[in-house]
């Protein structure tokens, strides 16, 4: 008999009904047609071959051209990544699939190259180190190239971000998705304004907690007015310290901004952990805070196993566990996990850009049926 917070155990999030606890987290794979930045056939085969995922949450998505900071990423604001997205979440659905997409500005995490020459845009015009991966549009090959000092945002552009984001989320359900995770986390536009090490902004954007926490309200407001709280969630990631997110202020920023959206009955809270060698480690006070703060459904994600999932379920820090890369090499993911079967490794050459190889080409592993027969 399964107790009730086993892998698998069956919750609701939001209006969703999942069949267990085991998520697939959003992994871009720079796999977009170009021009545009448009899904396509190949991305709806990649995502419908792991919809045994308890909930999908795709690769992050760009709300606007302003917002992309990498090579082939796809884009969720025109009438053709709409129609690219909708194969995507009717393969799944046909698949018997949840999935939620990632709505994404990546802020100062950019290039001028992704922007006709201009700078990224950010609160503030602080320098930092950070790379993202590009293309040579010459010799085609993609490698990390350092993001330069962004320009800070006008306050009447901070609210047309905002807007970006509503119209986002609004494409996102018409093309079929059941709801729509905004990231927050990472470094990213919505984590530079959590952060006193990136935003230094003397308006009502920046300075103390409160003023801080603006951005991530205003656009989870609107999302959430845009197409309903139970299809809103958010990614956060309190123990980032890289790419010049090392805030001392962090910790207690994100649990006010969990009790907040506790209030504001959001789907799900999404919390990354650090997944490197000698990270910080997420503390046991301080996930017991943030349940504290949040009593609805918490993912966790980042380099967990099945005794750590168990774990983190069992004390309920976390009702679901996000997997990332075991998903990219093993499309059943969920069986070999509870079947304690083995996985496939991924070839890491393949992660971004590319063709089917390494992306829709690792097999499932036959069922006992398939092998008996």
């Amino acid at each position: 008999m399964q107790t009730p917070t086993s892998l698998l155990a069956p919750l609701t999030v939001g209006h969703l009904s999942l069949p267990h606890r085991i998520v697939m987290a959003p992994m871009t794979r720079a796999r977009s047609s170009q021009p545009g930045d448009i899904p396509n056939a190949m991305n709806a085969l990649h995502y419908a071959q792991r919809a045994s995922a308890a909930l999908i949450i795709t690769e992050a998505s760009q709300i606007s051209p302003q917002g992309k900071g990498y090579s082939f990423t796809p884009g969720i604001y025109s009438p053709e990544q709409v129609a690219g997205w909708r194969l995507v979440s009717e393969a799944v659905h046909r698949a018997d699939g949840r999935i939620f997409l990632q709505l994404w500005h990546v802020g100062r995490m950019s290039h001028p190259d992704f922007h006709d020459g201009a700078l990224p845009v950010a609160p503030s015009a602080m320098p930092f180190e950070g790379q993202i991966w590009k293309v040579d549009p010459v010799t085609g090959q993609g490698g990390m190239v350092a993001s330069p000092t962004p320009r800070a945002l006008e306050r009447q552009e901070i609210k047309a971000i905002v807007e970006d984001f509503r119209r986002a989320a609004r494409n996102a359900i018409d093309a079929g998705f059941d709801g729509v995770e905004i990231h927050g986390a990472n470094g990213y536009l919505v984590d530079q304004f959590l952060r006193t090490t990136s935003n230094v902004r003397t308006d009502e954007y920046g300075g103390s907690r409160e003023n801080r926490l603006r951005f991530l309200k205003e656009v989870v407001d609107a999302v959430a007015d845009e197409v309903g709280a139970h299809r809103t969630a958010i990614r956060l990631a309190p123990f980032l310290t890289a790419r010049g997110m090392d805030c001392p202020d962090i910790l207690p920023t994100i649990l006010d901004a969990a009790a907040w959206l506790q209030q504001r009955g959001i789907a799900y809270l999404h919390l990354v952990e650090a997944d490197w060698d000698d990270a910080p480690v997420v503390t046991e006070a301080f996930r017991q805070q943030l349940r504290e703060r949040f009593s609805h459904p918490i993912i966790v994600a980042g380099n967990y196993n099945k005794a750590r999932a168990q774990w983190v379920l069992e004390h309920g820090y976390a009702d679901l566990v996000a997997f990332g890369r075991p998903f990219v090499a093993n499309p059943d993911f969920p069986r070999r996990l509870i079947e304690d079967l083995p996985l496939a490794e991924f070839d890491g050459a393949t992660l971004f850009g590319g063709t089917e190889l390494g992306y829709t080409d690792y097999p499932a592993l036959p069922t006992a049926t398939a092998a008996a027969a």
